[in-house]
Protein backbone atom coordinates (compact mmCIF):
# COMPACT_ATOMS: atom_id res chain seq x y z
CA UNK A 1 0.00 0.00 0.00
CA UNK A 2 1.36 3.52 -1.06
CA UNK A 3 1.93 6.23 1.50
CA UNK A 4 -0.57 8.66 1.25
CA UNK A 5 1.22 12.25 0.33
CA UNK A 6 -1.52 14.56 0.11
CA UNK A 7 -2.59 17.07 -2.46
CA UNK A 8 -0.04 17.71 -5.64
CA UNK A 9 -0.76 20.86 -6.10
CA UNK A 10 1.22 23.46 -4.67
CA UNK A 11 -1.36 26.33 -3.64
CA UNK A 12 -3.65 23.64 -2.64
CA UNK A 13 -0.54 22.25 -0.37
CA UNK A 14 0.36 26.58 0.58
CA UNK A 15 -3.18 27.27 1.48
CA UNK A 16 -4.39 23.90 4.12
CA UNK A 17 -0.28 24.99 5.45
CA UNK A 18 -1.93 28.45 6.14
CA UNK A 19 -5.16 27.12 7.28
CA UNK A 20 -3.45 24.98 9.89
CA UNK A 21 -1.63 27.43 10.94
CA UNK A 22 -5.32 29.30 12.04
CA UNK A 23 -6.21 29.05 15.68
CA UNK A 24 -10.09 28.91 14.52
CA UNK A 25 -11.28 25.43 14.83
CA UNK A 26 -13.56 26.23 11.51
CA UNK A 27 -10.14 26.89 9.08
CA UNK A 28 -8.64 23.81 10.55
CA UNK A 29 -11.52 21.72 9.46
CA UNK A 30 -11.29 23.42 6.18
CA UNK A 31 -8.05 22.29 5.79
CA UNK A 32 -8.71 18.72 6.99
CA UNK A 33 -11.24 18.47 4.01
CA UNK A 34 -9.02 20.21 1.24
CA UNK A 35 -6.43 17.07 2.21
CA UNK A 36 -8.91 14.50 1.94
CA UNK A 37 -8.36 11.76 -0.96
CA UNK A 38 -9.57 12.79 -4.60
CA UNK A 39 -12.09 10.09 -4.02
CA UNK A 40 -13.29 12.16 -0.91
CA UNK A 41 -13.18 15.13 -2.76
CA UNK A 42 -16.15 17.75 -2.37
CA UNK A 43 -18.32 19.01 -5.09
CA UNK A 44 -21.50 20.73 -3.93
CA UNK A 45 -24.10 22.40 -6.45
CA UNK A 46 -25.63 25.69 -6.18
CA UNK A 47 -29.37 24.50 -5.86
CA UNK A 48 -28.13 22.42 -2.67
CA UNK A 49 -26.26 25.85 -1.57
CA UNK A 50 -29.71 28.18 -2.36
CA UNK A 51 -31.57 25.10 -0.57
CA UNK A 52 -29.88 25.07 2.71
CA UNK A 53 -28.74 29.10 3.17
CA UNK A 54 -30.12 32.04 3.77
CA UNK A 55 -29.72 35.27 2.60
CA UNK A 56 -26.68 37.70 3.26
CA UNK A 57 -24.85 34.16 4.76
CA UNK A 58 -21.18 33.47 4.24
CA UNK A 59 -20.59 29.98 2.93
CA UNK A 60 -16.92 27.62 2.47
CA UNK A 61 -17.02 24.69 0.11
CA UNK A 62 -14.02 23.20 0.53
CA UNK A 63 -14.20 21.75 -2.91
CA UNK A 64 -15.49 22.74 -6.40
CA UNK A 65 -19.32 24.56 -6.56
CA UNK A 66 -21.16 23.55 -9.59
CA UNK A 67 -23.78 24.88 -11.87
CA UNK A 68 -26.63 22.39 -11.53
CA UNK A 69 -29.85 24.29 -9.72
CA UNK A 70 -30.86 27.53 -9.29
CA UNK A 71 -29.33 30.69 -7.02
CA UNK A 72 -32.05 33.04 -6.18
CA UNK A 73 -29.85 34.44 -2.87
CA UNK A 74 -28.01 37.07 -2.29
CA UNK A 75 -24.91 34.74 -0.49
CA UNK A 76 -21.06 34.75 -0.04
CA UNK A 77 -19.77 31.76 -1.14
CA UNK A 78 -16.22 30.66 -0.63
CA UNK A 79 -14.97 27.83 -2.66
CA UNK A 80 -11.46 26.03 -3.88
CA UNK A 81 -12.81 26.43 -7.48
CA UNK A 82 -15.84 27.36 -8.98
CA UNK A 83 -17.78 26.32 -12.72
CA UNK A 84 -17.49 29.59 -15.14
CA UNK A 85 -21.46 28.89 -14.91
CA UNK A 86 -21.66 28.36 -11.30
CA UNK A 87 -20.08 31.78 -10.86
CA UNK A 88 -22.25 33.56 -12.97
CA UNK A 89 -25.37 32.16 -11.52
CA UNK A 90 -24.44 33.38 -7.95
CA UNK A 91 -23.14 37.00 -9.29
CA UNK A 92 -26.64 37.24 -11.22
CA UNK A 93 -28.52 36.55 -8.40
CA UNK A 94 -26.41 39.63 -6.59
CA UNK A 95 -23.75 37.03 -4.32
CA UNK A 96 -20.21 37.04 -4.17
CA UNK A 97 -17.73 34.63 -5.15
CA UNK A 98 -14.30 34.31 -2.86
CA UNK A 99 -11.62 31.94 -3.11
CA UNK A 100 -10.74 30.34 0.27
CA UNK A 101 -7.69 32.11 0.74
CA UNK A 102 -9.28 35.56 0.68
CA UNK A 103 -12.09 34.87 2.84
CA UNK A 104 -9.33 33.88 5.36
CA UNK A 105 -7.91 36.94 5.35
CA UNK A 106 -11.08 38.77 5.51
CA UNK A 107 -12.16 36.69 8.36
CA UNK A 108 -9.50 35.06 10.22
CA UNK A 109 -11.74 34.14 13.20
CA UNK A 110 -13.54 32.01 10.96
CA UNK A 111 -16.81 33.48 12.56
CA UNK A 112 -20.33 33.54 11.05
CA UNK A 113 -19.29 30.85 8.18
CA UNK A 114 -21.04 27.67 7.07
CA UNK A 115 -18.94 24.33 5.80
CA UNK A 116 -20.93 22.88 3.39
CA UNK A 117 -19.96 19.30 2.43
Amino acid sequence: MAKPTGPTDVYKRGLITELKRSKSAAWKDVAKRLSAARRKKVEVNIGEINMHAKGGETIVVPGTVLANGKMDKAVTIAAWKFSPVAADKIRGAKGVTLTIEELLKKNPKGSKIRIMV
